[in-house]
C-alpha cells in the first residue's frame, strides 16, 4: 500500500511538472508572437518559409497530376513505342536492313509464321519495313522541327523587338510563304534540289524543305508574345540597367515566352510525319530509305488481294501522329496558365 501511494504521488508530481513545462512553452510562444496575434496582416517567418516550400511542392505535384490523364498517358506510351522502334530497329526486327531491301519471289504473301504481317512487293517483310520506317519518320521530323524552331524563334524575336520597317519586311515575307500550301512548296523544293544536283528526291532535301516551311509559322507564333513581353516593367528595368539588345531578347524575353513553342513542337512532329507520308505517297521519297507513306503507295494497287501491305503502314502512321497529338494536348493542359482552374 505504501509503495502504491508513493507511485501515485510520483505520478501526480510528474503530471504537475509536465503541465508547468507545457504552460511555460505556451506562455513563451504568446509573448514572442504578440505581433502575429494582434497586428493584422503580420506573418511568422517560419510559417512563411514552410508555406513557400509547400507551394513549390504542390505546384510540381499539380503539374505531374495534370499529365496523369488517360489520354496523355496513352500519347506518352504511343510516342515511346514509336521511339523504341526508331532507336532499336536492328534489335527488334528479325531481318536486317539489307534483307528488307532485297528482292524475293514471294510477292504479296499472306501473313504466316515467317512473315507475321505478310509480304509486300518483291517479297519484302511488312513488319520489318514498318519497324525501319519508324526511324525514317523521326529522322525527318526531329531535325526539320529543330531547324524550324531555331530559325523561326530567332527571326520572330528580332522582328517583334525592333519593330518598324524590320518587322514589316520580315512579316510580309512570312505572309508570302504562309499564303502557299505547304505540301505544294515542299514538292517544289524537293524537285528543284533533286534536279539541281541530279540525285532525285533525297532525305536531306525533304528535311530541308520541311525545316524551311516551318520557319514562318514559329516566327509568327513567337512574335505576338514578344510584342507583349517587351513592354513589361522588367524589360524596362533591364534596359535601364544597361543590358544590350541581344541580352534582353534572348535572356530576358525569350525564356518567358517560349512556352507556346514547346507545346506546338509536339503537335508539329506528328504533322511532319503525316506530311512525309503524303510526299512519299506522291512519289517523292528517298529510294535508299524505308518510310510508311511509300509502303501505302506501293500497296494501294493491291488493296483487295493484299490489304495488309497498306493497312499496317496506315495504322502505324495513325499511331505515331495520334501519340504526338495527345502528348501535345497534355502538355498544353499542364503548362497553359489559362487552363489551370479548369
Amino acid at each position: 500500500m505504501q509503495k502504491e501511494i508513493i507511485y501515485e504521488t510520483y505520478e501526480e508530481e510528474g503530471q504537475q511538472d509536465s503541465f508547468k513545462v507545457v504552460s511555460k512553452r505556451i506562455l513563451k510562444w504568446f509573448t514572442q508572437n504578440l505581433k502575429f496575434l494582434f497586428i493584422p496582416a503580420s506573418r511568422l517567418d517560419d510559417l512563411t518559409i514552410r508555406e513557400t516550400e509547400y507551394e513549390m511542392t504542390k505546384s510540381k505535384r499539380k503539374f505531374i497530376r495534370r499529365l496523369k490523364s488517360v489520354l496523355t498517358i496513352t500519347g506518352i506510351l504511343l510516342v515511346f513505342f514509336v521511339a523504341t522502334l526508331a532507336v532499336f530497329p536492328h534489335w527488334i526486327s528479325t531481318y536486317t536492313f539489307d534483307e528488307v531491301l532485297g528482292l524475293y519471289s514471294n510477292d504479296w504473301e499472306a501473313p504466316n509464321a515467317l512473315h507475321p504481317l505478310g509480304t509486300t512487293k518483291f517479297g519484302r517483310d511488312v513488319l520489318a519495313r514498318l519497324i525501319f520506317g519508324a526511324r525514317t519518320s523521326l529522322t525527318v521530323a526531329l531535325p526539320a522541327i529543330g531547324m524550324s524552331v531555331i530559325f523561326g524563334v530567332m527571326i520572330g524575336v528580332i522582328a517583334a523587338y525592333y519593330g518598324g520597317w524590320i518587322d514589316a519586311l520580315i512579316m510580309r515575307i512570312i505572309d508570302i510563304f504562309l499564303a502557299f500550301p505547304a505540301l505544294i512548296l515542299a514538292l517544289v523544293f524537293v524537285a528543284v534540289l533533286g534536279n539541281a544536283f541530279n540525285t532525285g528526291p533525297q532525305i536531306e532535301y525533304i528535311m530541308l524543305a520541311w525545316g524551311i516551311l516551318g520557319i514562318p509559322y514559329y516566327s509568327r507564333l513567337i512574335r505576338g508574345n514578344v510584342l507583349q513581353a517587351k513592354e513589361l516593367p522588367y524589360i524596362q528595368a533591364a534596359r535601364v540597367s544597361g543590358a544590350g539588345n541581344a541580352r534582353i531578347m534572348f535572356k530576358h524575353i525569350l525564356p518567358n515566352v517560349i512556352q507556346p513553342i514547346i507545346i506546338s513542337v509536339t503537335f508539329d512532329i506528328g504533322g511532319i510525319i503525316l506530311s512525309l507520308a503524303g510526299l512519299s505517297f506522291l512519289g517523292f521519297s528517298d529510294y535508299r530509305m524505308i518510310d510508311w507513306g511509300n509502303e501505302i503507295a506501293v500497296g494501294r494497287q493491291f488493296l483487295y488481294t493484299a490489304p495488309w501491305a497498306s493497312l499496317w503502314a496506315g495504322l502505324f502512321i495513325l499511331l505515331a501522329v495520334l501519340g504526338f497529338m495527345l502528348l501535345g494536348d497534355g502538355l498544353r493542359d499542364a503548362l497553359d496558365p489559362r487552363l489551370k482552374n479548369l
